[in-house]
């Protein structure tokens, strides 16, 4: 595979480690997931997943507090990790790596884990840490912003707490904010447009903007979760005396045009 193409490629990845429960403990990964993705068709190109034996089995508990969780029995005969460095290589390095607070844990694990079984650590090319990307592009309307409080937000399920369906679940998760950001973007867009008519058809602008506004409210992710700033047009002139503003519940400012046919039907009704 050509240097350039592997470069191009995302490998999004999870780790299940240990929570140590003293200070100077470590994290002994139990479980690592990937997923190798093309990023032109966000194509599933591989897939690898295997449990990990700790060093000190008794790290692990007997029983998960968490359905479907890791428990010392399922990792007991698990390899251990220096049986799949060279695979767990492979896979990330030289390739641009994702996943959720990858940061601040996964990577740092990523590398304790090589270092502790005298392996050079694989090195990415790019970190896309959905963490930090959804709370800066998205926001927090979805809280914590934590996989599992994300997960609710779109119903896409409860977290399950297992390397590659945690990668799979966060995909989605990408996938859904993208498709919001989207359509946000351009509703937005819609309402720009609808603002800047020419004065010939400003009449129409009212029911336009009705119809847009019903739209609008249809989607709650939209409405409820929107930001708070308006949305304003630049004022046209439709006269020599500029008229005065309607302002709509969006925060939207259009001109109320006068025609001399209005203006001469007002001369005559006042007079009369």
């Amino acid at each position: 595979m050509a240097s350039n193409e592997r470069a191009s490629q995302i490998v999004f990845f999870d780790l299940e480690t240990t929570v140590p429960k003293k200070a100077g403990q470590r994290f002994w990964v139990l479980e690592f997931g990937a997923i190798l993705v093309c990023p032109r068709r966000l194509a599933e190109l591989e897939s690898y997943c295997t449990l990990i034996r700790p060093g000190d089995l008794s790290a692990v508990a007997l029983r998960s507090g968490r359905s479907g969780g890791i428990t010392r029995g399922a990792v007991a005969n698990a390899p251990h990790f220096e049986e799949v460095a060279d695979k767990i290589f492979d896979i990330m390095d030289g390739r641009i790596w994702a996943g959720h607070n990858i940061q601040r844990f996964d990577c740092v694990r990523i590398k304790e884990a090589f270092a502790a079984a005298s392996r050079p650590a694989p090195l990415p090319v790019g970190t896309i840490d959905s963490l930090g990307v959804l709370t800066q592009k998205f926001g927090r309307r979805a809280g914590n912003m934590k996989m599992a409080t994300l997960a609710e937000y779109f119903g896409l399920g409860q977290q399950k707490h297992r390397s590659l369906d945690d990668v799979r679940m966060n995909m989605e998760v990408l996938k859904h904010c993208a498709t919001v950001m989207f359509l946000e973007s351009s509703l937005l867009g819609m309402v720009n447009n609808e603002c800047r008519v020419t004065p010939n058809i400003m009449t129409r602008s009212r029911t336009a903007m009705n119809s847009l506004k019903e739209k609008w409210h249809t989607c709650s992710s939209v409405t409820t979760r929107s930001s708070k700033g308006k949305l304003r047009c630049r004022e046209e002139e439709t006269s020599r005396k500029s008229p005065a503003t309607t302002t709509t519940s969006l925060g939207y400012h259009r001109a109320v045009p006068y025609t001399r046919q209005r203006a001469h039907f007002i001369q005559l009704h006042s007079s009369s």
